[in-house]
């Protein structure tokens, strides 16, 4: 099945499924965007047997991802009120330190985002979340040792990337 066939087939029925994962107009058009774009590179490499079947698979995959990132940018960049920033204004809160920190931050988050989805999962559920390893393997069905190798493989990968920034 090409991919005009297939969007003209399974569009709406898309669009319809990221609104209701993304519950928000432009979100859903993005995410409909991507799984586009990745369907066709998907097509471009091999021959796919349910291709309407994959095209869901890849736009619940891009619209955990969105909703995931959205919540951290959330959670890193939150409105701080005037009190806060009063509290912090005895010389850490300089204009050069706070672009600083948003673009370790940034940084900080891009690295979460190339995570392998399952790892970027299990680590947004113990750190964002606050869950602890045994409920996150309950939720997603995988033993607590596979979540403890998550986690530890993204805070190296992390780690990683904070070392890269000096």
């Amino acid at each position: 099945m090409s991919i005009d066939a297939l969007y003209r087939h399974e569009g709406l029925k898309l669009r319809r499924f990221l609104l209701r994962l993304l519950d928000n107009p432009a979100d859903a058009a993005d995410a409909s965007q991507e799984t586009y774009l990745r369907m066709v590179a998907a097509l471009s490499r091999t021959s796919i047997e349910h291709p309407s079947a994959l095209l869901f698979r890849i736009a619940t995959n891009v619209a955990l991802r969105m909703r995931n990132r959205g919540r951290l940018e959330r959670t890193l960049f939150a409105e701080t009120c005037e009190a806060e920033l009063a509290a912090v204004a005895d010389g850490y809160a300089l204009p050069e330190r706070q672009a600083i920190a948003r673009q370790e931050l940034r940084r900080l988050a891009d690295a979460i985002d190339a995570l392998p989805p399952r790892c970027r999962e299990v680590f947004l559920l113990s750190r964002l979340d606050g869950l602890a390893n045994g409920e996150i393997a309950l939720r997603l069905g995988i033993s607590r040792n596979m979540v403890e190798k998550h986690i530890i493989r993204a805070l190296l990968h992390c780690r990683r990337s904070r070392l890269d920034l000096f």
